[in-house]
């Protein structure tokens, strides 16, 4: 697994991901540091139409029906890492707030080295608030040294708690 800064073109993977519309990941990625976690795959099938048509545009410039660049698009994509998932935060008021985390409990807790890394670099904590039913934010944050420290805000009808890592 690599883990890389997310760019634009990947807002529609995130998105995926996320089950958030893209338009609001494409704003995330703009505004906010946000890193992807990719494994590298060679199986094309894996690839989701969406995901093949962003190569295949980006492969060739333009979409233009020759097989020929359809071919070339095809094979690129072979290679192409697929994004396993993501983690964005920002900084607000000396304190490092993760406000997304997307992908499997041990991706996730890797992710999780990012913005903990950059708080440690800074002299700053770091602040998460996961929904209940994130079960796999919630083990990333715990096993990833985070400790709860108490209730955070409601997300519409769900409870929230707030997480806390002493980076310094």
């Amino acid at each position: 697994m690599d883990v890389r800064d997310a760019v634009e073109s990947d807002v529609e993977t995130l998105g995926a991901i996320a089950d958030l519309p893209a338009d609001a990941l494409r704003n995330v990625v703009h505004d906010r540091t946000v890193r992807v976690a990719e494994q590298q795959t060679t199986d094309t099938e894996s690839h989701t139409d969406a995901h093949d048509e962003t190569n295949r545009l980006t492969t060739s410039g333009e979409q233009t029906g020759n097989e020929a660049d359809e071919s070339t698009a095809e094979e690129s994509n072979e290679n192409k890492p697929d994004i396993i998932g993501f983690v964005a935060f920002d900084v607000r008021d000396g304190t490092v707030h993760v406000t997304q985390l997307a992908g499997e409990a041990t991706i996730a807790e890797t992710l999780l080295s990012e913005p903990i890394r950059f708080a440690a670099t800074e002299g700053f904590d770091v602040e998460f608030v996961v929904p209940m039913s994130e079960e796999n934010a919630t083990a990333a944050a715990e096993n990833a040294g985070f400790e709860p420290i108490g209730r955070g805000p409601r997300f519409g009808d769900e409870t929230t708690t707030r997480y806390r890592f002493d980076a310094e």
